[in-house]
């Protein structure tokens, strides 16, 4: 896989092409993330998951896709299978309830049951970890930790409420493609689901945050988020993971899921992360290819003075009548 086709990763293209891309602020959950937060040793409940309809990403104008699991064998939508690829996400252990800390941790397996040690670095990392309510609410993109010795991923985790969390996983091993496996983790404790309103206007620690443009079932279209700040533009956008900003999709319902990353332009040819110390902003563009009518959550990360915020937006797909 080439370098253009890595930088697109990050995530796993929801088996149906839908550009968009998101990030973390630290290995620890960045607080301020629009739907949420999270850090944690327990065993969480695990539920396996069933195979669904899905999506799958792409590149497009002004942006750089990889298309991780796009589909397994058996043409599984990203993000709803805990394997894929030749390879299986074991049992995830987490805190049991809510409010307690402990710590997130789990291995991936190769196709013989031997947990994976080598990795090919996605976006500066070998592995993000991404987890959001099935609500949709209390999203984190985080990086743990590995042990090689043991192949085990750990991160420092508390969950902030209840409900059934799914856990995504993106990664590369050594020699192999990208993959997104996932597996829905279940946790005791207050819990008050959300119905996610359409919105694409949010307001995250002081900056205001937008997104343009429409979703159209089976077509392609341009998403543009533009950040502003007191009522200016921001045009102080730095790198973050090798790129202006991140923008995670999920489907309502299912939660297939797709990672997109723009690219560096204008300061970086297309496939290059952004020269160091540039700046961008106040827009970043995304190309978007969903497959079906309904719902989609988006989660977008930006940095600015070495602070990564996170602002979440619900956008509607609608086939069209004739």
């Amino acid at each position: 896989m080439n370098t253009a086709g890595r930088l697109g990763l990050y995530g796993a293209a929801l088996v149906a092409a839908f550009a968009v891309a998101f990030g973390t602020a630290a290995a620890v959950a960045p607080r301020g993330a629009a739907p949420g937060q999270a850090h944690g040793p327990t065993a969480g409940h695990e539920k396996q998951q069933d195979e669904e309809d899905g999506m799958n990403g792409h590149d497009a104008h002004r942006s750089t896709t990889m298309d991780h699991s796009a589909h397994t064998a058996n043409d599984t939508p990203a993000g709803v299978a805990l394997a894929a690829g030749g390879y299986t996400l074991a049992p995830v252990s987490a805190p049991a309830t809510a409010g307690e800390a402990g710590t997130l941790s789990f291995r991936i397996l190769d196709g013989s049951g031997t947990p994976v040690t080598a990795y090919e670095p996605q976006h500066e990392k070998e592995l993000h970890l991404i987890v959001v309510r099935t609500d949709g609410a209390r999203f984190r993109h985080v990086h743990p930790t590995l042990d090689r010795a043991t192949g085990t991923w750990s991160i420092p985790w508390t969950w902030d409420a209840g409900g059934s969390y799914r856990v995504f996983t993106d990664f590369a091993a050594r020699g192999a493609d990208p993959v997104t496996l996932a597996r829905t983790v279940d946790v005791a404790g207050p819990f008050a689901p959300a119905a996610p309103a359409t919105s694409a206007t949010t307001r995250v620690d002081g900056f205001d945050a937008g997104i343009a443009g429409d979703l159209v079932p089976g077509s392609a279209s341009e998403l543009t988020v533009t950040i502003s700040r007191d009522g200016a533009p921001v045009t102080t956008l730095q790198p973050y993971l090798g790129a202006f900003g991140h923008l995670v999709a999920l489907r309502e319902g299912d939660l297939a899921y797709l990672h997109v990353h723009p690219e560096g332009a204008p300061v970086a040819e297309p496939g290059e992360a952004p020269a160091p110390g540039a700046t961008s902003g106040p827009d970043v563009r995304f190309a978007a290819h969903v497959p079906t009518a309904g719902r989609y959550l988006l989660y977008f990360d930006f940095q600015v003075d070495g602070s990564v915020h996170t602002a979440a937006f619900v956008l509607d797909a609608k086939a069209a009548h004739h």
